[in-house]
């Protein structure tokens, strides 16, 4: 007789969970794009998980009878990977942002819709105390779906963003 059961390749104990993830960046619902991380290499990699329900905000209407996870957003989970590592190192991270300052290289190799399970790891390729290079690489099992190189640097939390200061200004 044979076995029609599927074995789902899980880690034993994952390295950060979603509440430890929640300590470390500042996005929340809808925006936190990575569930768990389940390897990490200080300062060199890091491989997180995002479980792609169609419960997600974005599927209403991208695309309403065709639902494909966005590419722009599979770069951001690449980015908040990477933000999750380089914060682990940054003692006093709560004063901090890490925010996005360049995307190179994006490419979307194949769609990603309910149901998938999006690999995410991110390797450093230059780092510094205030600012980071990382390839990062989406699979949805062993296909690559997508892949980008992120930089991004800390900025002050009190600094704001250039709009904020000039509304409050006026």
């Amino acid at each position: 007789m044979m076995n029609t059961t599927t074995e789902v390749e899980t880690p034993s104990k994952p390295v950060m969970e979603i509440g430890d993830i929640l300590k470390l960046l500042p996005h929340r619902y809808p925006f936190l794009l990575i569930d768990r991380v389940i390897e990490l290499e200080h300062k060199k990699r890091i491989v997180a998980l995002k479980n792609v329900t169609f419960n997600e905000p974005f599927f209403q209407g991208h695309f309403p009878d065709k639902p494909i996870m966005p590419g722009v957003l599979i770069v951001e989970a690449i980015a908040q990977a990477g933000g999750a590592l380089l914060l682990t190192e940054v003692p006093n991270r709560d004063e901090l942002l890490m925010v996005f300052t360049g995307i190179e290289r994006a490419r979307f190799r194949r769609p990603v819709v309910p149901g998938d399970q999006l690999r995410i790891e991110v390797e450093v390729l230059a780092w510094r105390m205030t600012a980071a290079r990382l390839e990062g690489k989406a699979y949805v099992g062993d296909k690559v779906a997508a892949e980008a190189v992120v930089t991004c640097r800390l900025i002050p939390r009190a600094m704001g963003t250039p709009n904020q200061e000039s509304r409050e200004e006026t």
